[in-house]
């Protein structure tokens, strides 16, 4: 027997966070099929088992780094959360891009812009094209494809009905993303 299969969880994971990667190794082992299980309760979802237990298997990591035992909770109850969470997340980015049906998308179109004024000097021109390609650059850095697509139909006047029909959707949810968008966009101007 060696002498890590003498030492407790807390010995192991507080030699894990120290940065000692056999005991890391040990935990990950230990806490694999704990990751195996949690993973095997999505077993509907569109990816694939390994991809779950891969998912799982970063937040055990996660857990690993951010746990604290003074907050109260034992390391195998955060483990578990965390686990499940990334799962989650990840099955909630690959549905993001499943949220529009293709049918439903609608490219950016010219005329959607505004109209040029002829009043406007080449110099503002220039500036207001560099603006809008900045704008749209940090919108779609910043929005998931859905709420980008929420916010291009209310700029061009679509009311939350059109765009809850359009999307196939509430208008609550159309309402939602809108509320996300404002906050997101309140951040990223300060």
């Amino acid at each position: 027997m060696s002498e890590f299969n003498l030492k407790t969880d807390d010995e192991i994971l507080s030699g894990a966070q120290s940065g000692d990667d056999i005991q890391t190794e040990i935990l990950i082992e230990k806490y694999r099929s704990i990751v195996e299980v949690i993973a095997s309760k999505y077993k509907d979802s569109p990816l694939e088992r390994e991809d779950l237990v891969q998912e799982g298997m970063i937040g055990l990591l996660a857990a690993l780094k951010s746990y604290k035992k003074d907050k109260g909770a034992s390391f195998k109850t955060y483990a578990r959360i965390c686990i499940d969470n990334s799962i989650q997340t990840a099955l909630r980015k690959f549905n993001r891009q499943k949220d529009i049906p293709v049918q439903n998308l609608i490219e950016y179109q010219e005329e959607d812009l505004p109209v040029e004024s002829s009043y406007a000097s080449a110099e503002d021109i220039v500036i207001a094209q560099e603006s809008v390609s900045l704008l749209t650059k940090v919108l779609i850095e910043n929005l998931s494809d859905f709420e980008n697509e929420v916010l291009r139909l209310h700029i061009v006047g679509c009311s939350y009905n059109e765009i809850a029909k359009r999307l196939c959707k509430t208008p609550k949810a159309i309402d939602n993303a809108l509320q996300r968008v404002r906050k997101k966009l309140t951040v990223i101007s300060m």
